[in-house]
This record gives structure tokens, C-alpha cells and sequence, in this order.
């Protein structure tokens, strides 16, 4: 299943320069530009407010967007750049670049685990601790997966589950080389506390022998 492109809100710029810039700001608006994809650039205003809250909720650059201006084809971009007021650290001024389909994308996907009835280190009270709640992975703009789903059946107690064990999309692969760790299934406290007591008193006999 593709995963849904969310929308972003501008409007078309009439001005260029920094004059058209700081009306833009006066009006509560953060002026940008949207370049690339063999077209002239544009020049585009998003409201602050709304702006700063996709900033703030992060994942902001790594974030496919669809960019809807009144008037206008939708164009799926990716943010190039956030420059910032350097005492308030607010946005004042933002660039995206357009996306062709076929461009190829660094994004965060999100990890969902499933069959939990399945793992029998579950079911005696171990716990699964996710260590990447999203994966960043090298997509294509017309096809992005949902998610990467991670399939625990038959995972034990002490199982570590790294991205090689993950069947990926076609055509998606990590950005990462290395084979990291996703999950793994720690023992129940109980558990580990008697284990902890057996090496101690193993290491007692072995002290005394």
C-alpha cells in the first residue's frame, strides 16, 4: 500500500526580492521558492502558524509533501532548506525542490510489528523493545510503502531482529549499509533477575573450588 502524501498549503508570491520577502513576514507568512524538475522556479508564501507546526512536529525534511498553491497542478516536493532567525530561531524563508515520479527519496517509513501471538518469547513474558520506530530507507516519489512490516512469529526471549531480517518493498533499500538493529525481545525481569542470582552463585562455586 503507498503511503498517503500529506498536504501543504501555500500561496503563489507576486514579488521577488527582499522587499516582497518582508512584506510577506508583515502579513505573517513565510516567504520560500520551489525550484527544480526542469521548471522556473516559483516563488511561494506558507503561513507561519502552520509552517511552524509541521517544523516542530520534525521529520520535516525527510518528508515528502504534496504542495497545493489555488489555482495550481498539486506537485509533490521535498524541503531543501529552512533558514532561521538566528536569536528566535523562527523560519524565515524556506526552499523545496519539485519531484519528478521517478525520483528517488530519503524517507522515514514507519516499523510495524506483527503476529505477536506468534512469538513465543512473547507469550512467556518477554518484552519487545523497539529500537527504530521508523527506518529511513531510499524510495521511489510514485511508490512510498505505508510501512515496513516486521513478522515476530517464532521470535524468542534474547532475539534480535536487525533490517536484513525485514522483506523490504521492491525497489526500497536502507540508507544505512551496515545491518542495524530494529527490535529485540528482552527476558521479563523476573527472568533476568534468575538468571543474575544463577551466574552468581555459579561464580560462588567456582570462587570456593
Amino acid at each position: 500500500m503507498a503511503k498517503e502524501i500529506p498536504d501543504l498549503v501555500a500561496e503563489a508570491r507576486a514579488g521577488t526580492g527582499k522587499g516582497a520577502a518582508r512584506q510577506a513576514r508583515r502579513e505573517g507568512k513565510v516567504p520560500g521558492i520551489v525550484y527544480g524538475d526542469g521548471k522556473e522556479p516559483q516563488p511561494i508564501q506558507i503561513e507561519f502558524n502552520s509552517l511552524l507546526t509541521k517544523l516542530r512536529a520534525g521529520r520535516f525534511m525527510s518528508t515528502l509533501w504534496n504542495l497545493k498553491i489555488d489555482g495550481q497542478d498539486d506537485v509533490r516536493v521535498v524541503c531543501r532548506g529552512v533558514q532561521r532567525d538566528v536569536v528566535k530561531d523562527l523560519p524565515t524563508h524556506i526552499d523545496f525542490m519539485r519531484l519528478h515520479r521517478n525520483t528517488r527519496v530519503n524517507l522515514f517509513i514507519h516499523v510495524n510489528f506483527e503476529n505477536h501471538d506468534a512469538a513465543p518469547g512473547l507469550k512467556r513474558g518477554g518484552t519487545l523493545v523497539v529500537v527504530r520506530p521508523e527506518v529511513e530507507l531510499v524510495v521511489t516519489a510514485s511508490d512510498i510503502p505505508e510501512q515496513i512490516t516486521v513478522d515476530l512469529t517464532g521470535r524468542q526471549i534474547g532475539d534480535t531482529i536487525h533490517i536484513n531480517d525485514v522483506v523490504l518493498p521492491a525497489g526500497v533499500k536502507p540508507t544505512i549499509d551496515r545491518n542495524f538493529v530494529i527490535a529485540n525481545i528482552a527476558a521479563p525481569s523476573g527472568l533476568r533477575s534468575a538468571d543474575n542470582e544463577e551466574a552468581a552463585a555459579a561464580e560462588g562455586e567456582a570462587a570456593e573450588a
